[in-house]
């Protein structure tokens, strides 16, 4: 598992089919959210769904509206442009109020810049051209660019995506005549109502969860806030710095876990389904623990323990022991360390009883050795 706060690129290789089975994934993205879905269960993983924060559009268009005026009428010397989404959006919504035509003749004789490959295929999608891209794919070093290329004085216009990033927009004001904002789109948290990020954040902390992903900053910063209000904040950072895995999209979205401790795997292309091929291959590659016993090799994948060529798929309270003997490799837990790794509030009976189950759901005798007044061990 990463051990340092830092991002651990990947390049992942081909897909095999069922090379997720017993693995559960946890996803918190809105927009796209089923394209992770699909990918991760055809490959054979349990997925738990739990948006931290949705796109909200406007009741009404007004103020979108309104900003896209200012911006045909300012006719901006450089255009940033920071998402394919958010750019055609914008261009739907002033297309039906029929100032499409307008927008697209006042930014053909604007420098328009694109944050990445995506805002770069929205803006082409318009019939228009940028003149460069930055270099990192974020809004900083969109900015920086800017900064770095062009003279001061000038008339900007930035579309910002779900949150807006005040600290860039200041940078540019610091320097430019004006600079003018359009946010075809913004980002609001979950309703209180909906349970489901609270699931989320008790699978995490339960280690219920093998992978979680991320495809945005303010999602991580939502599950945080999530988790802060639960009271659980504290296992919620230790869950993600130990057994469950952190998978961030780019380094834009790595950044708030990285700051709080936490070294999520990342893809070298900052792409949905590169992020996709990461989690299997990295799941795979390094989340199948094994041992071999005399009962032959034991492998636990997620939540599934394989003896031999039988699979068994275990209950949480079964799993935790059987982590903490597979995690020992023969040798001897106590009670106590056993009792330890439950969940909640367990006590010694507890554990007996997910113990005796444990065995039952094995079906394999001797497989979990009792080491008389001592503890329990598997037969290596």
């Amino acid at each position: 598992m990463p051990g340092a706060a830092e991002p651990i690129e990947v390049a992942a290789p081909f897909l095999q089919p069922n090379q997720l089975e017993g693995f559960r994934i946890g996803v918190t993205s809105d927009r796209r959210s089923s394209d992770l879905i699909d990918a991760f269960e055809r490959r054979g993983a349990r997925v738990v769904h739990a948006p931290t924060l949705r796109i909200a559009h406007s009741q009404q268009d007004g103020p979108l509206l309104e900003d896209t005026r200012l911006m045909i009428a300012a006719r901006p010397d450089i255009l940033l442009a920071t998402t394919g989404y958010g750019v055609r959006r914008w261009f739907e919504v002033a297309e039906a109020d029929g100032i499409g035509s307008e927008l697209t003749d006042v930014l053909a004789e604007t420098t328009i810049l694109v944050r990445g490959p995506k805002a770069r295929g929205g803006i082409r999608a318009t019939g228009l051209n940028d003149s460069g891209m930055s270099d990192s794919e974020t809004t900083a070093s969109l900015v920086d660019k800017v900064l770095a290329e062009y003279p001061p004085g000038l008339v900007i216009g930035i579309q910002v995506h779900g949150a807006t990033d005040e600290v860039q927009l200041d940078r540019l004001r610091a320097v430019h005549e004006r600079v003018l904002v359009v946010a075809p789109y913004r980002w609001i948290a979950m309703d209180d109502t909906d349970e489901r990020v609270y699931k989320l954040v008790e699978a995490i902390c339960s280690r219920q969860l093998d992978c979680v992903t991320f495809t945005s900053a303010p999602a991580v910063h939502a599950l945080f806030t999530a988790a802060e209000g639960m009271e659980v904040y504290p296992e919620l950072i230790a869950a993600l710095r130990s057994e469950v895995c952190a998978a961030a999209v780019g380094p834009v979205t790595s950044a708030p876990l990285i700051a709080a401790g936490i070294a999520p795997i990342q893809p070298t292309r900052f792409r949905m389904g590169a992020l996709i091929r990461l989690v299997c291959e990295h799941l795979e590659q390094n989340m199948i623990e094994r041992v071999d016993t005399q009962n032959g090799l034991v492998q636990l994948r997620g939540s599934i323990v394989q003896v031999g060529e039988e699979h068994v798929q275990l209950p949480p309270t079964a799993l935790a022991i059987m982590r903490a003997l597979v995690r020992a490799r023969g040798a001897v837990v106590s009670r106590e360390d056993l009792t330890l790794a439950l969940a909640g509030d367990s006590d010694d009976h507890a554990m007996e009883v997910s113990l005796s189950r444990l065995r039952q759901t094995l079906g394999v005798p001797g497989l979990v050795a009792t080491v008389v007044k001592r503890g329990y061990r598997l037969n290596v």
